[in-house]
């Protein structure tokens, strides 16, 4: 096994990737957890279900507690809120350098690279900063055992789908807590920014139009749903959603490609790749499409064409680790 490693931290999943052979090979955690009676532990043993003792609580971890908290009508507690780490949740560090420590397990030499995703800062919100968020990760990683280094979320796309076009191309990153846009250029980083939509604000949107609960709505996305195609009004109001929130993106895209001047630098047609979890949902690639059809004459950005990651869960980490195998080269 080739020496490097790629993590993504995401809202929803934490993903790992390393070069196994010629292969890459990732691991998966989901980022949410679940506070339990301490007399629930022989249970969770006899399940073989992960979870933390921390001050004297139970914290069930991963799918385990969404599965959970979605039979009992609970809103699983998230270590990180709206893309960042939530100031909300006292417990969260404890719970992400847990889950961080499992899923990099040791390094295979003293400070391994070890390259980590940031998102670029909200451009809709300028109050919020990613500061605080980046330097408590290197932290945690470096705790680890690794050399840490941040690197955009959505520029890492870019690495890990856009080598076949010279590494240029707009990529957007649809997360659970927010949606990362990135253009490159020639392996040039020509802009970077985020905005504060992804699957979270989906799930919330249609629970409260529909008066639900967000883990209803999200658990209704990951049992699979045809965005094209929607049954009932609790599809219904997602897909609005959906909708909205690639709207929003897009013009967010084009608007940002102007105020920066991009139009003199970016000549050539580059490909829109999309990626992230909220993007896996059936029908996502034509939704993507059929909004975009609908502001293309005046998007101003020349688009060849609109295709998803190859591995839309796994995108970013796999890009972090080309970055981190880089280290390794003479």
């Amino acid at each position: 096994m080739s020496k490097g490693v790629g993590l993504d931290i995401g809202t929803m999943n934490l993903v790992a990737a390393r070069n196994k052979g010629k292969a890459v090979e990732t691991q998966r955690i989901r980022d949410a957890f679940l506070d339990l009676p301490a007399n629930a532990k022989k249970v969770l043993k006899l399940s073989g279900a992960s979870y933390v003792e921390h001050n004297g609580d139970l914290l069930l971890i991963g799918d385990d507690a969404l599965e959970l908290a979605n039979v009992f009508g609970r809103e699983a507690r998230r270590p990180l809120s709206r893309g960042l780490v939530s100031s909300q949740e006292s417990d969260s560090l404890d719970v992400l350098a847990h889950m961080i420590e499992k899923l990099l397990g040791a390094p295979q030499e003293k400070g391994e690279h070890c390259y980590y995703s940031i998102p670029a800062p909200p451009v809709d919100n300028p109050e919020r900063d990613v500061i605080y968020h980046k330097r408590v990760f290197e932290r945690i990683v470096t705790d680890c055992g690794y050399t840490a280094t941040p690197s955009n979320e959505a520029m890492a796309i870019v690495f890990s789908e856009c080598a076949a076009d010279g590494f240029s191309g707009l990529s957007f990153s649809f997360g659970s807590g927010m949606t990362n846009i990135a253009l490159a250029y020639h392996a040039v980083e020509a802009m970077t920014f985020s905005v504060e939509r992804g699957g979270d604000w989906i799930d919330g949107g249609a629970a409260t139009a529909l008066g639900g609960t967000a883990a209803r709505m999200c658990s209704l996305k990951e049992a699979g749903i045809d965005l094209m195609n929607p049954v009932g009004r609790e599809q219904e109001a997602i897909v609005f959603y959906y909708k909205e929130l690639v709207d929003y993106a897009l013009t967010w895209a084009g608007n940002e490609f102007l105020r920066r001047g991009l139009e003199q630098t970016v000549t050539r047609p580059v490909p829109i790749v999309i990626s992230g979890g909220t993007s896996t949902a059936t029908g996502f690639l034509d939704l993507f499409n059929s909004v975009l059809d609908r502001k293309r004459k005046k998007f101003p950005l020349k688009v060849t064409e609109v295709r998803a990651a190859s591995e839309p869960f796994d995108a970013v980490a796999r890009g972090l680790l080309v970055q981190a195998n880089q280290e390794y080269e003479e």
